[in-house]
């Protein structure tokens, strides 16, 4: 690794996703000496993605990419590749002639934030209780004013989640406000709030919640700057792979005094968040309610029912009620044989068990 002769008429070119697992030998000057870096597209650049990629199929006349585009953010090229690849599937499953906007958002909806499990069977007190964990996620959406618009809540099983709350940015985001990360803390708290006032007892369904509120506060004390009490001062060193060697012996870069400070700071504001969203929630109890039986009846609602039901206390507009599979009909064998009657048998020639397809 001496370098690259210039008079050899090669171009090296390499290229990673993991920069920060490279050697530092391969950055030093004479190596790869111009840096190219490709940023995830904007909603201009993702509009023009989907386009190359939605050549290869055919979309309906109403099929709207830039409504998909402003929907999209943070997805790379080939989440984009996939997301159209979901809607052809959708498309051909319905024996549509044409992808539509309803089959890409649906393989939008798949494809961030994981593919519908209906065939999981849940029973009547789980689905309350994530009918009633969704609504008070959503509930803090809609009322909070730093929140992004809310896109649909459900309870169907998506992914590694028994229920979902989903809510899109209007636009691209490439800075968070402080005010806007405090609400995201009381929304991370609703569902855990809303289960305790509903039942007086809470689950594990929080568990994602508390790993992401944790993560958001430790972060707005220690990277950015976001606490009062300790200052605009990084504790701890960036996040990042470990390259052999390298930063295995270092060690944090505060104090054990400071280290009780942070970890104060970090409950502080989820304690805070936890009791802004249980005043919330139970000044709403009864939409919270509303909302709860309407997911149990209707399994997913769109951000447009929340906001009837936050507004005027009940659905408008309700969504139409889903239709459960119907199961394949069961092929009658015929047989030659005539049947064999054993003593199992009641008088009445029935088998004494019975014998179905499971649910």
């Amino acid at each position: 690794m001496d370098g690259f002769e210039s008079n050899e008429g090669v171009i090296i070119i390499a290229a990673t996703n993991r920069p920060d697992v490279l050697d530092p030998a391969l950055l030093r000057p004479g190596r790869f000496d111009r840096q190219v870096v490709v940023s995830l597209p904007d909603i201009k650049g993702r509009e023009e993605i989907l386009r190359v990629h939605s050549k290869k199929v055919k979309l309906s006349e109403g099929a709207d990419l830039s409504k998909i585009a402003r929907g999209t953010p943070g997805f790379s090229g080939a989440e984009l590749a996939n997301l159209i690849n979901e809607a052809a599937l959708l498309a051909a499953r319905r024996n549509l002639k044409g992808i539509g906007t309803s089959e890409l958002e649906e393989a939008r909806d798949k494809v961030r934030w994981g593919r519908e499990r209906r065939s999981l069977a849940l029973s009547d007190k789980e689905k309350l209780n994530t009918a009633y964990h969704e609504a008070g996620h959503a509930i803090l959406i809609e009322i909070l004013e730093n929140t992004d618009p809310l896109h649909k809540v459900t309870i169907i099983p998506r992914g590694p989640s028994l229920g979902s709350t989903m809510w899109l940015p209007e636009q691209d985001k490439f800075n968070h406000r402080k005010n806007e990360l405090l609400d995201d803390l009381v929304v991370a708290m609703g569902g855990r709030v809303a289960e305790e006032i509903q039942f007086g007892d809470v689950t594990n369904g929080a568990m994602g919640d508390i790993r992401q509120a944790t993560n958001i506060a430790r972060s707005m004390v220690c990277a950015w700057g976001m606490s009062e009490k300790l200052g605009m001062i990084e504790y701890g060193e960036p996040e990042g792979a470990v390259f052999l060697a390298r930063d295995i012996a270092r060690g944090r870069n505060y104090s054990e005094a400071t280290a009780q400070q942070i970890d104060e700071e970090v409950k502080r504001l989820i304690d805070g968040a936890y009791a802004k969203a249980r005043e919330i929630i139970l000044a709403n109890k009864e939409k919270l309610d509303v909302i709860a039986l309407a997911l149990i009846e209707f399994e997913t609602l769109d951000g447009s029912h929340i906001k009837e039901i936050m507004e005027h206390g009940r659905l408008l507009n309700p969504p139409q009620s889903p239709n459960p599979p119907t199961p394949p009909p069961v092929a009658k064998v015929q047989s030659d044989r005539p049947p064999v009657k054993t003593d199992e048998e009641p008088e009445d020639g029935l088998p004494g068990g019975v014998i179905g397809v499971p649910a």
